[in-house]
């Protein structure tokens, strides 16, 4: 039975944490943290898990509970029994083929009493961060995500407008990021959602001035304004001026929100001076021409009259395609774009800051101290590991130009010596004279020749004394210099060092 409507609903008493629920179809939820109020009811995190308590931010669910008497979680309830089940939305989602349709999915519902009170309760999906929070902190929306916002809310309100519903309070508050999925944006709220059809007849245009200014006066239509019930173009009215809000950073009729007879007035005028009065107003220097024509176009339908959904799509998309963008793409506000005003206290940092994505989404299991404290150790290990083949494979390059240096010395050594058929030598010289010329006659001229030699060429003969010996005779004869001595006593220190390396390489392994 639907609730008596009253004039102000009253918030009711909290209920303590731990509490256990159970709904219509005998499902078990237990409450956790209180997260948020409205004008009617309390929003907490909630669990299927009852043997153990709800953590914050592995919590997947929200209940949503007011008093059985109130009347806007009942209006919310009813639009999700009747238009909004998963395999309704499924069927369109296939049959428009899109990939995602942001309504939150609804888990159940069910009364409960605490102290004496009777409670009405409600599970749905939890979601993220409101637009509202990020716009504020923002101060404006760039025109591409405006543009994909507006796409993506088409989507949903043609789904809802076919199953005899409008939303009736479009805004930047009611739209949500998702908990798991952040560049998902999801149209929440419906307790003042409206069946504007039913068993597909379409209520009649009247006007009631005791109704007058319905909704939230900033985005409100101008037939909620004249207290006529919700419609379709209405709906799609409100989402025009959250769209020009968005990107321009304000509306013209926001210095005289205390009155909506004022601020009736300047929508009236906004819209009879279309395009001009929306092109002019954006103060950002971003065009405005695709917010114009959705305006004008929504501007044109009749109370009663179908939209053109697909034609104002259109309008959206050819804005994205002029610039290269998807509509189907990132958010450019998703959690890792958060941006906070300079202005901004830590405190309100803290309190607006994004949701973390859940340690079960992210698969990440829950280790022990020990088990981390082990896993550290590994670690540790590892990278000393690294480390030492890092260093071995530096010394193995040391030695390895090592090598090179003393090959290229030996060369520099072999290359001083001289080679035997070498005709230079006087020796060599004499000998070749005398059997070119064997008189006995001129070789008893000169039997003491050599002995006569100067000194340099001495020298040649000792260099040929030491060949007939050979090479490795004669650097056995060679003293050391200072120079060899210190590569020789170099080469002994890395080989040492290289044997204290594979000692401790081989222990860590």
């Amino acid at each position: 039975m639907a609730p008596k409507r009253q004039e102000k609903s009253k918030l009711p008493v909290p209920l303590p944490k731990g509490m256990i629920l159970k709904d219509t179809e005998g499902k078990t939820w237990q409450l956790g943290n209180m997260i948020g109020s409205g004008g009617f009811g309390l929003i907490y995190l909630a669990s299927p898990c009852v043997s153990k308590p709800v953590w914050d931010e592995d919590a997947l669910h929200v209940v949503k509970v007011e008093y059985q008497e109130n009347g806007p979680l009942f209006s919310e309830l009813k639009f999700y029994q009747r238009a909004a089940k998963q395999d309704c939305i499924k069927r369109w989602m296939a049959l428009k083929q899109l990939d995602f349709l942001g309504i939150p999915q609804f888990w159940g519902s069910g009364l409960a009493e605490h102290n004496g009170k009777s409670y009405r309760f409600m599970v749905m999906e939890r979601l993220g961060m409101d637009l509202q929070k990020i716009f504020v902190q923002r101060g404006r929306f760039q025109r591409q995500t405006v543009l994909q916002l507006g796409v993506r809310m088409l989507d949903v309100l043609e789904y809802i407008h076919e199953n005899e519903y409008v939303h009736g309070d479009i805004k930047a508050a009611n739209l949500l990021l998702g908990y798991r999925n952040p560049h998902q944006v999801y149209l929440a709220d419906y307790g003042l959602s409206y069946r504007y059809c039913p068993n597909g007849n379409h209520k009649q245009y009247q006007e009631n001035p005791r109704k007058g200014h319905n909704g939230t006066v900033e985005f409100t239509s101008l037939d909620a304004h004249k207290g006529v019930a919700p419609s379709r173009r209405g709906d799609l009215e409100i989402l025009g001026y959250c769209m020009l809000q968005w990107l321009c950073g304000k509306l013209p009729w926001e210095q005289n929100l205390k009155d909506p007879v004022a601020v009736q007035t300047a929508k009236t005028n906004l819209l009879d001076e279309l395009p001009n009065s929306v092109m002019k107003w954006n103060p950002s220097g971003n065009s405005c021409r695709e917010i114009a024509q959705f305006l004008a176009s929504v501007n044109g339908l009749a109370y009663d009259e179908k939209p053109k959904y697909q034609m104002l799509k259109k309008i959206l998309l050819n804005g994205l395609e002029s610039n290269g963008i998807l509509h189907k793409g990132l958010l450019e506000f998703s959690a890792a774009g958060y941006i906070r005003s300079a202005n901004a206290s830590s405190k309100d940092q803290k309190v607006n800051a994004p949701k973390p994505i859940t340690k079960q989404i992210n698969q990440i299991p829950n280790k022990s101290k020990e088990e981390r404290s082990a896993e550290s150790h590994v670690i540790w290990r590892q990278v000393q590991k690294e480390k030492m083949v890092g260093l071995i494979n530096s010394e193995a390059a040391q030695k390895s130009t090592v090598r090179r240096h003393k090959h290229q010395h030996h060369q520099e050594f072999l290359s001083g010596v001289p080679e035997p058929p070498n005709k230079t030598s006087y020796e060599y010289f004499s000998s070749s004279f005398r059997e070119d010329f064997p008189s006995s006659g001129l070789s008893s001229h000169h039997p003491s020749y050599t002995d006569e030699m100067p000194t340099q060429f001495s020298a040649k003969r000792i260099n040929l004394e030491y060949e007939s010996k050979g090479f490795w005779s004669t650097v056995s004869h060679l003293t050391l210099s200072e120079e060899t001595k210190a590569d020789v006593y170099h080469y002994s220190l890395t080989i040492f060092f290289l044997l204290i390396l594979v000692v401790l390489s081989l222990y860590f392994l």
